[in-house]
């Protein structure tokens, strides 16, 4: 997925595009150590990606120690630990 939509939230920038009950802006965070991008909340999800430190993270929600947002350098949408992100960008 590229697209940062749920059933239950979107990122603001899609508001035209896609409906949601809620929309968030994106809060930019860079990654303190490399992380794991998983497709669902598991630890034994689908990895989408393995992020490096300084990749960018656009968080979109934060809930039980997981953010959920895009990863602007590889192009997907996911989960990492919340813990492996640093301050905001």
């Amino acid at each position: 997925m590229t697209q940062a939509a749920r059933r239950d939230l979107a990122d603001i920038r899609l508001a035209d595009r896609v409906f949601a009950p809620h929309y968030a802006a994106p809060a930019l965070h860079t990654v303190s150590v490399p992380t794991s991008l998983r497709a669902d909340r598991s630890d034994d999800a689908e990895l989408l990606a393995t992020l490096a430190t300084g990749d960018i993270f656009e968080v979109l929600e934060v809930s039980g120690g997981l953010a959920w947002g895009r990863a602007p350098g590889v192009g997907k949408v996911g989960y990492v630990a919340a813990s492996d992100l640093g301050i905001a960008a």
